[in-house]
């Protein structure tokens, strides 16, 4: 029964943020805007249903800082990449260590 609910609420909030991404410019867009959010709000209402609000409360703490930390990941490569014109996989890989520094020092702050 647990899947049966997976697969309603999981595809009508896909579903509903992939009409909203339609609208945007450019239309890579789209897919980030129809991604990212509506598996996170997918999985904190469940999580909310199976294992109570204290539970979601550290799960969605967590997707936030994750999605934080990956804001200033992506700031940098595309500041490197565009300044220095360096290799992109070497940019990419080598900046993995801010984000996971990131990561774990805002983690480490809303903790405390």
């Amino acid at each position: 029964m647990e899947l049966v609910v997976r697969f309603l609420i999981g595809g009508a909030v896909v579903s509903i943020f992939a009409i909203l991404g339609d609208g945007l410019k450019p239309k890579s867009f789209a897919g980030l805007v129809g991604a990212a959010p509506s598996i996170a709000l997918a999985t904190i209402s469940l999580t909310v249903l199976k294992n109570g609000r204290s539970y979601a409360d550290i799960e969605a703490r967590s997707m936030i800082i994750g999605a934080i930390a990956f804001l200033i990941y992506a700031c940098l490569v595309s500041r490197i990449l565009l300044r220095y014109r360096s290799s992109v996989v070497l940019t990419t890989a080598l900046s993995l260590a801010v984000w996971v520094l990131s990561a774990l020092g805002l983690w480490y702050l809303t903790s405390a």
